[in-house]
């Protein structure tokens, strides 16, 4: 069964990721997608805290190790977090979903030559079934000059996701990953304030009350950042960082298939064959 956690932990924390696609349309009709993160952190901090404090967690971290944590925050949580968003808005949502596929691959590189993990046919098969999964999925839409901007702002997105989960792996063992967590989110959010502060009106707080627009944040920030931020990075410690990486195509294939049942977005055969691929992708490696 130990060798199935770490599968089973990546499997959870990027299939919710896959759930923030149909909450996130929701609340970002009333709030800016700054604004969101920022309340999506908060939230999340407080869920981590009160676990980490129920559970009697050592907060203590060496000195040694902080720039590790301060790396990971920024590069991770701050910086691939936001330009996710901004290149989604400069460009479209289809071509955020191609673009940011490529993390795994990422994931693989920087694997190889922070890690030392061995690059082999398998684990590069794996990665190109599911990739050309994705592909499927989301297909390749209009990806031409107007949206160049955007879609360099999103390759930035899955490079420096791809940098901050192979640093995860480089975070000492005897460290709990919930502990290692919350002060990485808790770096992003100082980062964040002074930046979404000045958009954060009595209106917009009026606006929350909206039963739809709380719950939505308190999904965001419960199960799609405290709950699954800590499965990642968990499930990172299982298995090399360039398996791990397959996990990230739940993500799109689990988001597709909410949007169908819960928006009336269509999928087909396409839908189907993607899903089959990336499958593939997993089950190549699971055993590896």
């Amino acid at each position: 069964m130990k060798n199935y956690l770490g599968p089973i932990y990546l499997t959870l924390a990027a299939s919710s990721w896959g759930g923030t696609y149909v909450v996130s349309k929701v609340v970002l009709d009333v709030i800016s997608p700054l604004e969101l993160v920022w309340f999506r952190y908060v939230v999340a901090l407080c869920t981590l805290a009160v676990i980490g404090i129920a559970t009697h967690q050592s907060w203590k971290i060496a000195w040694r190790d902080i720039p590790l944590i301060l790396a990971i925050g920024v590069i991770g949580y701050f910086v691939s977090i936001w330009t996710q968003f901004a290149g989604t808005q400069l460009s479209t949502a289809q071509m955020g979903a191609v673009i940011t596929s490529a993390t795994p691959a990422f994931m693989v590189i920087f694997a190889r030559f922070l890690l030392q993990e061995t690059l082999t046919i398998k684990k590069g098969i794996s990665v190109c079934l599911a990739t050309i999964g994705v592909l499927f999925i989301v297909g390749i839409g209009d990806t031409g000059s107007p949206f160049q901007l955007g879609g360099l702002v999103l390759g930035i997105a899955a490079l420096t996701w791809a940098l901050m989960s192979v640093l995860v792996k480089r975070i000492p063992s005897h460290y709990s990953q919930l502990v290692t967590t919350t002060y990485a989110i808790l770096i992003a959010t100082i980062i964040i304030t002074p930046l979404a502060s000045p958009s954060l009106t009595s209106e917009h707080l009026v606006l929350l009350s909206q039963p739809v627009v709380w719950g939505g944040i308190l999904y965001l920030g419960t199960v799609a950042t405290a709950g699954a931020f800590y499965l990642w990075n968990k499930g990172l410690q299982f298995v090399d960082a360039s398996r791990g990486g397959l996990y990230f195509f739940f993500q799109p294939l689990v988001g597709t298939l909410l949007g169908w049942l819960f928006l009336g977005e269509q999928v087909g055969i396409s839908f189907w064959t993607g899903t089959g691929l990336i499958l593939a992708g997993v089950l190549l490696v699971i055993k590896d």
